[in-house]
């Protein structure tokens, strides 16, 4: 009975150990992705020359876009979903939104300079990764 219930603790104490460890490293993902959304906001604001209502709107967008994506990606992951291909439609999903608004925000010039610090070349390997998931289905069929 005593190794019972030492046992029993034992699990407790490491299941316990595990919750915490899992929530710390959900809080230093979160760090991390606030820090690179933070760094990739000072980056088009200069490189871009935003005006202030622009850098609210892009920091808005990349907000909302990149967390959603990590928790879609996270309720994926945590499904224990193994097929590498659905990881990439949600993230593929996610920076077409990106895109998609970005042209909202920025004038002509800006979405210029944008397409050519590679957010054309994103767009163009997205399509042809489409592309290719579309002609596979329909080669199934």
């Amino acid at each position: 009975m005593k190794k019972i219930l030492i046992a029993a603790l034992c699990v407790t104490l490491s299941l316990s150990a595990y919750a915490q460890q899992s929530a710390q490293n959900k809080e230093e993902q979160e760090k991390k992705l606030n820090e690179y959304i933070l760094s990739e906001v000072e980056r088009l604001e200069m490189s871009l020359k935003l005006e202030d209502w622009q850098v609210f709107y892009v920091d808005s967008i990349l907000t909302h876009n990149y967390h959603a994506m990590q928790d879609e990606i996270s309720e994926l992951s945590d499904s224990k979903v193994s097929n590498y291909d659905i990881y990439s439609i949600a993230q593929d999903k996610w920076m077409e939104e990106t895109y998609l608004a970005m042209n909202k925000v920025l004038n002509d010039e800006q979405w210029t300079k944008y397409l050519k610090s590679g957010a054309a070349k994103d767009k163009k390997a997205r399509d042809k990764r489409k592309e290719k998931r579309n002609t596979e289905a329909i080669r199934k069929d």
